[in-house]
């Protein structure tokens, strides 16, 4: 990859384009109105697509480089951050699997809510985004410290995402989900 981050990249890339899509609707705050929430969210749902869409080509790239002849962690990225704990990325045969699963199931479920999200369309995308970040850094963070922040900020857009969107009993089923996997 000659030295390119690409982990780094492809955990990142939802992040930011969940960013940029926040970011575009607070712009255009003002000239909303209600006719445009559904043309809004199916934007929102596009461009989402989009992300994902390249976050599994991101993916791609790094199975890509991986070579599965070898042994141990590849595609290593490491930067300092206090005495022993610093931010480490890396994968294996077993993680660039759950990689590539992870980028190729978050565009099939924004894809396959196109129908049956109607409320807070936005949101749900950007928490599905972030969600993804938060999963893909789990399977790549080869620090403990990194690894623990990324499993815990995921359970916040798992959560948001049941207890907004989710079925009958959601907020409940939220509150379950979080206890338990706290």
């Amino acid at each position: 990859m000659g030295g390119f981050p690409i982990l780094s990249a492809m955990t990142f890339l939802p992040l930011a384009g969940a960013l940029i899509i926040m970011l575009v609707r607070a712009a255009t705050a003002g000239s909303r109105d209600a006719s445009s929430s559904d043309a809004e969210g199916r934007t929102a749902l596009l461009a989402g697509l989009i992300i994902s869409g390249a976050t599994f080509i991101a993916s791609l790239a790094a199975f890509g480089a991986f070579d599965a002849s070898q042994s141990g962690y590849q595609l290593v990225e490491q930067y300092s951050w206090y005495r022993n704990i610093s931010y480490k990325m890396g994968i294996d045969g077993l993680s660039i699997s759950l990689i590539l699963l992870t980028t190729f199931l978050i565009p099939i479920c924004l894809l396959a809510s196109w129908n049956s999200i109607h409320k807070r369309v936005t949101e749900y995308v950007v928490a599905f985004l972030v969600l993804e970040t938060f999963i893909i850094g789990v399977f790549t963070a080869m620090d403990l410290v990194l690894f623990y922040i990324f499993f815990e900020a995921g359970l916040i857009p798992m959560f948001l995402i049941i207890g907004i969107w989710g079925g009958k009993d959601k907020i409940y089923a939220a509150f379950k989900f979080f206890l338990y996997t706290l």
